[in-house]
């Protein structure tokens, strides 16, 4: 198994792990067997940063889980969907599959979408956007970065690209802009770069 990875889907969390002022309905998600997403932050040898998801926005609960615990983990990048829908965010996700296999980079739906694929649960609703993580590596120039963006915002909701990088996430949509600067998210925080794949600029 390799090590998890931001947005990544494990199973195994004990409720007996979580904070002790957690909600209740955090302690039930787990109870009932759902996976947790991991996060970014820094966290002790052994542990892994998660967030667990209740019902809707208001239910969300950053937390810690000891990898000895996991038991399945799946990557956004399996993740796929090539049926009917009546949800907007489903149907983009199928339109914009060939666009991005294409491409030649590793990819995966995550948030809303990502967690309904994993484990069935009804997540998505009619207003739903797409949220896709795109791994990037190497470099991506600005003019793909544009390109890759333009074939994107053809579809029926909004879809909001993160880029991966060795060093962080970025907005594809930010990367795609004039900005000379864009936000970079790591581990340890944000933090504004010239060149996210820049590994001496990002740690500095």
């Amino acid at each position: 198994m390799r090590a998890p990875q931001p947005h990544d889907l494990l199973w195994g969390m004990l409720p007996a792990t979580l904070p002790d002022d957690a909600p209740a309905w955090a302690a039930q998600v787990l109870a009932h067997g759902q996976p947790v997403v991991v996060r970014r932050a820094v966290c002790d040898e052994g542990w892994v940063a998660v967030g667990v998801r209740g019902e809707g926005r208001a239910q969300r609960l950053g937390a810690q889980m000891r990898l000895a615990d996991i038991r399945r983990q799946m990557s956004p990048e399996t993740l796929r969907w090539q049926g009917a829908s009546p949800w907007a965010a489903l149907q983009a996700l199928a339109s914009v599959a060939p666009v991005l296999d294409a491409s030649g980079l590793a990819w995966g739906p995550t948030g809303s979408v990502g967690y309904l694929l994993a484990c069935g649960i009804a997540s998505v609703h009619a207003a739903s956007d797409l949220d896709l993580v795109v791994r990037a590596p190497q470099p991506l120039t600005r003019a793909k970065a544009r390109e890759l963006l333009d074939s994107l915002d053809c579809g029926p909701c909004r879809i909001d690209v993160q880029l991966e990088t060795p060093t962080g996430a970025i907005a594809l949509r930010e990367w795609a802009g004039a900005a000379r600067r864009v936000l970079l998210k790591s581990a340890v925080g944000a933090r504004l770069v010239a060149d996210p794949w820049n590994l001496l600029e990002c740690a500095a």
